[in-house]
């Protein structure tokens, strides 16, 4: 008989700790509260149109390679399109294009950023030295500043206000889901570290050709290949403990027994299908409550003519970070896809407030839209998109399985903990989600594990960056 492991929830984490179990020949028995996977990676039905689009704009980049590696499993990889150019402006319709040159990493991206037309010589300067002293830092400077705000490592590394907004912030808050203030300085100085600089790849950015959903669509056929199942539709009630064990999940339909669980859920969901009586034996979940969310804002908008004809767009001074072209639909309208990260401010305003705060920002941004309105709109608020990745957090995010010392210090043996809050070494990204669940299956399995991270060039280790 296989053994069944209950994973409760469907997105990334799920899905990775389900097909690795999978292939280490368990039954993953994936119970999903929605009708389809991919948690807050995925699409949803438009009911005003029954249009089939992305709640949000998912970016991977080279440097996620377990992210890379689950989307080669689902055999999906060749649906990622691969960017080597990245687009900026200021809000001016000058766009500056950064794309490596010959030079090895981490001196590949040097000449477009020197060439960059939004930042004046004195910005350039104080980003060059900022680059240096992260290079310098290595991976273990990194960890150094673990329990410190980023704003803070840039004001060490004396970043003017100009240059902190229009560059560092624009990146790390994109990337983080969190701005300078807030987000922990380890994490922002990893998106550098392993996004810019180790090597040639790295930077590179991949975006899916087809509906986010559509690259989930052979892991229901893996899982039944193992006699897995997905439960659809099905909301999880409660973990069941027999007080020393979990035995399995009490769902709003049936028991799902199990020999082991998985709960890939946010922190405020686990809290709910926990008992006081599992918290109290489980170090991991003391802290729960401490997770706090960052939102993000997708504004869907098709256009009857073509606003902007390059793949997408970094906007450095405005409220939209990034604008990406989804192309032209049937009808021949182009759709535009507006991202607005770490977006707060933007929660309580209603979708007419936001389409025209977010066209004043494309107006500005590419001059030649001037005039030109969308004939459709829709925005998709994620409320709780991430955790939100604080210095004050650091130290209370779980290990996948129970362990002796620490936040995993004393657990319940057959529980694991798989999500982008989880001890992944990753801030809250896709790549985090999918790093959890290969972590919690490692762990059941003795098989598989993370994938390695890419390695760093022979002038970047010289440097320092290792």
């Amino acid at each position: 008989m296989r053994p069944r492991v209950a994973i409760v929830g469907g997105g990334l984490a799920g899905i990775a700790a389900a097909l690795q179990l999978a292939d280490a020949d368990y039954q993953p028995i994936i119970i999903e509260s929605r009708k389809m996977l991919g948690g807050r990676a995925t699409s949803v039905v438009d009911p005003r149109n029954n249009q089939l689009i992305d709640n949000c704009q998912h970016v991977l980049m080279g440097c996620c390679t377990n992210l890379i590696d689950l989307y080669d499993r689902l055999g999906v990889i060749d649906t990622i399109q691969w960017h080597k150019e990245l687009y900026w402006t200021l809000s001016n319709g000058e766009i500056d294009r950064v794309k490596a040159n010959r030079l090895p990493a981490p001196l590949h991206l040097a000449r477009s950023f020197t060439k960059m037309r939004f930042l004046n010589a004195k910005e350039r300067k104080q980003i060059k030295k900022a680059t240096w002293r992260i290079i310098r830092l290595g991976s273990k400077g990194r960890y150094n500043w673990r329990d410190r705000t980023f704003i803070e490592f840039l004001k060490y590394c004396k970043q003017d206000d100009s240059t902190i907004s229009k560059f560092w912030n624009v990146v790390i808050t994109s990337a983080c889901n969190l701005d300078v203030k807030r987000v922990s300085a380890a994490h922002a100085i990893q998106v550098f570290q392993q996004g810019f600089l180790a090597n040639r790849w790295s930077y590179t950015m991949g975006l899916a050709t087809v509906p986010l959903v559509e690259l989930y669509s052979t892991v229901e056929k893996s899982i039944e290949a193992v006699g897995g199942e997905i439960h659809f539709s099905t909301s999880a009630k409660a973990i069941s403990f027999d007080g020393s064990r979990v035995t399995g999940v009490v769902t709003s339909s049936d028991f799902v027994e199990a020999s082991a669980v998985i709960a890939a859920v946010p922190p405020d969901r686990l809290e709910k299908l926990v008992s006081h009586t599992i918290k109290a034996a489980d170090n991991r979940l003391q802290a729960l409550d401490r997770f706090q969310t960052s939102p993000i804002l997708g504004v869907h908008l098709w256009f009857d003519q073509q606003v902007m004809d390059l793949p997408h767009l970094v906007i450095a001074d405005s409220g939209v970070q990034w604008l990406f072209n989804k192309g032209t639909d049937d009808q021949s309208r182009q759709h535009l896809h507006a991202v607005i990260s770490a977006a707060d401010s933007w929660m309580e305003l209603t979708e007419q407030e936001i389409v025209k705060c977010v066209m004043e920002d494309i107006h500005r941004a590419l001059p030649k839209s001037i005039g030109i309105e969308p004939n459709q709109a829709r925005s998709i608020k994620e409320k709780r998109a991430t955790f939100a990745a604080t210095p004050e957090i650091e130290n209370y995010r779980p290990s996948a399985a129970a362990g002796y010392v620490g936040v995993g210090g004393g657990g319940i043996k057959n529980l694991f903990l798989a999500g982008d809050w989880c001890d992944t070494g990753w801030p809250a990204t896709m790549e985090g989600a999918v790093r959890s669940g290969y972590a919690a299956a490692l762990q059941i399995t003795g098989q598989g594990g993370v994938v390695a991270d890419v390695p760093p060039s022979f002038l970047a280790r010289l440097l320092g960056l290792r």
